[in-house]
């Protein structure tokens, strides 16, 4: 059983950034991978990044290429989104999962969800 915990949402003005921690309690083997998405009110669930445990490749939306980051710190057993010059449209509540099976952009795809933390940027 994996349990994981968001932290570092908040508000922001257009521009800024912000960095968001996933952190994981109980093994994360390397066929694991660590996945961002992200829900604003009214819509569905979106795809942000993810990290392949095992051989760190990583994946991106097109939406926040160039602008976001993910990392991860395995010592620690947690995992990081870096945002910057973040754009009102980037608000919502952001979700850290987990996939035993490794790497997709599609939700249904992930064993494990964190609560959540809201990010809002305003303009």
């Amino acid at each position: 059983q994996v349990q994981l915990v968001e932290s570092g949402g908040g508000s922001v003005q257009a521009g800024g950034s912000l960095r968001l921690s996933c952190a994981a309690s109980g093994r994360i083997s390397s066929s694991y991978a660590m996945g961002w998405f992200r829900q604003a009110p009214g819509k569905e669930r979106e795809f942000v990044a993810a990290l392949r445990w095992g051989d760190g490749y990583i994946y991106y939306a097109d939406s926040v290429k160039g602008r976001f980051t993910i990392s991860r710190d395995n010592a620690k057993n947690t995992v990081y989104l870096h945002m910057n010059s973040l754009k009102p449209e980037d608000t919502a509540v952001y979700y850290c999962a987990a996939a035993r099976g490794g790497l997709s952009t599609n939700s249904g795809y992930y064993d494990y969800w964190g609560r959540g933390t809201q990010v809002t940027v305003s303009s």
